[in-house]
C-alpha cells in the first residue's frame, strides 16, 4: 500500500485503501488496521496532532495486524 509521509512525532507515514489503513511508526513497525471508514483517515491527516487523533479514534477502535 501506498503510504503518505505525515507530521508527526510518532507516526511516519500513513496510506488507505478499501478500508484498510495502514500505519508506520517512528519506531519502523508498520501495522494495518480493518474497517477503517475513508473519512476516519481524512481527518486523521488533517488533525492537529494526528498522534493524538490515532490514539483517540484509531487505536483500540479497528483490528489490526503488524505486518513489519
Amino acid at each position: 500500500m501506498q503510504r503518505v509521509p505525515v507530521g508527526s512525532s510518532v507516526l511516519a507515514s500513513v496510506g488507505h485503501a478499501r478500508g484498510v489503513l495502514e500505519v508506520e511508526f517512528r519506531s519502523g513497525a508498520v501495522y494495518r488496521y480493518v474497517g477503517v471508514p475513508e473519512h476516519v483517515y481524512v481527518h486523521l491527516l488533517n488533525a492537529d496532532s494526528q498522534g493524538i487523533y490515532f490514539n483517540d479514534h484509531i487505536r483500540d477502535t479497528y483490528d489490526w495486524e503488524r505486518v513489519a
